[in-house]
């Protein structure tokens, strides 16, 4: 079970999220904090910012992941590489079943977001000093090297998500986290890096 912690200055922000997150099974919700600050690290795994605007840069990483709801990837760009190891950015309006399953994939050590969020910040970020490398900036995970083998047998999302028995929302988070570590923006990309790096099996 995932400790979450719920972060908003809104009561009614922080009231809205508790009563979804604690439907859950897979999530318990150990604390509620105004800002990151508050948090308590020894209890908190994920932390679910929810008023990004009010936000402050920590004067040290956490030990927490940070899932960002936010339509506005600008307004967290300066925050993703400063305030944690792990983060994630779904849109404000993301359903439960995204939610859930973005704290699941944190959780595992995942960074998450969704495509059209995070697409821009992939192609700019650091992280695509991958492509002149030997080797992605981070090791890929034992579920992420059977996601790019299948990506690399043409399946799309959904057979993937049937192949391996895991939800469509969790293979999306994945292929983010595939994206980011070896700094490439699709699919296309993707497959061509694995190759390169001999992760893919042709």
């Amino acid at each position: 079970m995932i400790r979450v912690t719920i972060v908003s200055p809104n009561p009614t922000l922080r009231i809205g999220l508790r009563e979804i997150l604690s439907r859950q099974s897979e999530v318990k919700v150990v604390g509620e904090a105004v800002d990151l600050a508050d948090v308590n690290e020894n209890e908190t795994e994920v932390a679910v910012l929810a008023s990004v605007s009010s936000a402050r840069l920590l004067e040290s990483k956490p030990s927490f992941a940070i899932l960002f709801l936010t339509d506005d990837i600008q307004s967290v760009r300066s925050m993703l590489n400063s305030s944690s190891q792990i983060w994630g950015v779904l849109s404000s309006d993301a359903t439960e079943d995204e939610l859930v399953a973005a704290i699941c994939a944190m959780g595992e050590g995942l960074w998450v977001g969704a495509p059209a969020l995070v697409g821009d910040l992939l192609r700019t970020s650091g992280r695509r000093e991958a492509a002149s490398d030997d080797s992605p900036i981070e090791p890929l995970t034992a579920r992420e090297m059977e996601v790019i083998q299948l990506m690399a047998q043409g399946l799309a999302n959904k057979q993937i998500a049937l192949r391996l028995g895991i939800s469509e929302h969790t293979v999306k988070f994945h292929l983010s986290s595939l994206y980011a570590k070896l700094g490439v923006s699709s699919r296309t990309e993707a497959v061509r890096r694995g190759i390169e790096l001999g992760l893919i099996s042709l």
